[in-house]
């Protein structure tokens, strides 16, 4: 007997974060699937991943079914949307759709991973309809922070997804046409079946707010502003480029564009037909020779990043920008979570510049990209789906849209996380399987697991430092020739006499230890390295109350 088809639904990264969004849609019998992914993103290292700037979800399920894989669908051109399309495609090798801001940002990120000529990548127009196997996939305008946002209303022939991407309701977004409100009564009509859907700002109560009263606030506040201007925003939000521009010529001011995604998005975003209708920048060299207040900086680094412009700005370590006393810093954009500490430590470098600092809680210099509550409930209203799944967000976000949803009467809501997976139809919808989800670090050239052993030692290194023991000894009697000799990173100590007393102490504790071995194992290099690390991490701990990691080097000669 053949087992009938089933849709189902597997997110593997966003539920559970805000950022490296990977979705996919299976449809036919369990064994027999064919899948489409929306979204392919990435998030950013912290604190606790030492080394790993960027953090990619684990695709390892879906490689493993590559053949089935028919289409990688693109909702727009953010990183945690579409930045890890360069490291993962090689384990994928699906063609990709995308509209064409997006194309021309993704062909980027293609060319220098030497993929470009490697992936089918087709353009689509917005509000396009296109067939991939089973799913028939239509694009609708939404508004979001960045040029060519896109929901999809994916049909299958057991039923209609109306899958959002990142939206929120603006009135006036100034780039692009505003949400498609027409276009989302009609796929209601139809039948809407499930409905996955942003839970950012489920917190928030109201609405984000419009783009075009950004503008207005920028324009007001610049005027009025002496010296240098720095604006710092998300370089994908073209809108707000768009503003901090017009702004500046309405002001008088030159713009200069600082950092290297600035220049991307912009030049993206003019392939399209956008930006036009304003000055071109100014190099950011050339404006160091203008009168400072015939000047406007838009700079990366908003959140904080230490390789981003602004850092370099505020360390004093930008090759043509300088910022001091009677500067000003608008901070254009959210603080995403976990990027708090990294943000106030360039707001107070900046401050103690002599620079002036603003935020969105001095004065209305950001609404964010992202549905606060009385939108998700427009969404609602106009979709009016049977199920409801949030994605999106932290795990706290997604119970609370769910609880959201219920309340609205939708019929079922479930709260997924990254690896459940979600048969929609038919029957019930009900989470069916769990499947491995993870994450993958881009470590240097490399792509590991997240439990390599690689930042586990780097992890101790940072929060215990390091020793390196090295001795030499006869090859035959294994008696010491000489050593050992101790050397340490990362250990605190009061004076110099404390710090030789801990590497005198450390230095006998490993001789003792060499020393009790019996003379078989101090022929044995792993013996008697194992034997000197356990006596070495614990001379540590008595002189400066840290176990580190220890190497052991021993010489035969």
């Amino acid at each position: 007997m053949t087992a009938p088809d089933e849709l189902v639904f597997l997110p593997l990264g966003g539920s559970g974060e805000i950022g490296m969004n990977l979705n996919a849609y299976g449809f036919g019998p369990p064994d027999e699937r064919k899948w489409i992914i929306v979204d392919i993103g990435v998030t950013f290292g912290r604190e606790d991943t030492p080394g790993v700037d960027v953090i990619l979800p684990d695709p390892g399920f879906l490689e493993e079914r590559r053949d089935d894989i028919l289409g990688i669908v693109l909702t727009h051109a953010h990183e945690d949307h579409i930045g890890a399309i360069g490291w993962l495609w090689p384990r994928l090798k699906a063609p990709v759709y995308a509209t064409p801001f997006t194309a021309a940002l993704v062909r980027d990120k293609l060319k220098e991973r030497g993929l470009l000529d490697r992936v089918a990548l087709t353009t689509v127009p917005l509000k396009g309809r296109f067939q991939i196997g089973p799913f028939d996939v239509e694009l609708i305008t939404l508004t979001h922070s960045i040029p060519e946002p896109n929901g999809l209303a994916i049909r299958t022939p057991l039923g209609l997804i109306w899958h959002t991407g990142d939206w929120k309701i603006d009135p006036d977004p100034l780039i692009g046409e505003t949400t498609d409100e027409a276009a989302l009564r009609r796929i209601a009509d139809e039948g809407v079946l499930a409905m996955i859907c942003d839970s950012t700002n489920v917190f928030v109560e109201g609405e984000s707010g419009s783009e075009a009263d950004v503008r207005n606030h920028l324009t007001t506040l610049i005027a009025g502003m002496k010296g240098k201007v720095a604006v710092a925003c998300f370089a994908s939000n073209v809108a707000r480029l768009e503003s901090a521009m017009a702004a500046a010529h309405a002001c008088g001011r030159s713009v200069a564009l600082v950092g290297r995604s600035m220049h991307r998005i912009t030049a993206a975003a003019r392939s399209v037909g956008l930006l036009h209708g304003l000055p071109d920048p100014i190099d950011e060299s050339e404006a160091g020779y203008l009168p400072p207040e015939h000047v406007l900086y838009l700079c990366t680094g908003s959140q904080g990043e230490p390789r981003a412009a602004l850092s370099r700005i505020a360390s004093g370590e930008h090759r043509h920008v300088t910022l001091g006393k009677g500067d000003t810093v608008i901070f254009s954009s959210r603080v995403i979570p976990g990027n708090e500490h990294a943000i106030a430590a360039v707001q107070d470098t900046l401050q103690r510049r002599g620079v002036n600092v603003m935020t969105d809680s001095d004065a209305p210099v950001h609404v964010s990209g992202h549905p606060a509550r009385d939108e998700l409930r427009q969404m609602y209203y106009w979709a009016r789906p049977q199920i409801a799944v949030p994605v999106h967000g932290e795990r706290r976000h997604i119970l609370e849209h769910q609880a959201l949803a219920l309340s609205l009467q939708t019929p079922t809501a479930l709260a997924p996380r990254n690896g459940d997976l979600i048969r929609l139809a038919p029957g019930p919808a009900e989470t069916i399987d769990e499947v491995p989800a993870g994450r993958l670090y881009v470590d240097g050239a490399a792509i590991i697991d997240e439990d390599n052993s690689a930042i586990v030692e780097r992890k101790r290194l940072g929060a215990e430092g390091a020793l390196t023991i090295a001795m030499a000894v006869n090859a035959r009697s294994h008696a010491i020739v000489s050593g050992p000799d101790v050397r340490m990173r990362g250990l605190p100590a009061a004076d110099e006499e404390s710090l030789e007393l801990g590497l005198d102490d450390v230095a006998e504790a490993a001789e003792a230890a060499y020393l009790r071995l019996n003379h078989a194992d101090r022929g044995d290099d792993d013996a008697a390295e194992a034997a000197i690390v356990r006596a070495a991490r614990k001379a540590a701990d008595r002189a400066w109350g840290k176990r580190p990691f220890v190497d052991v080097i021993i010489m035969r000669v």
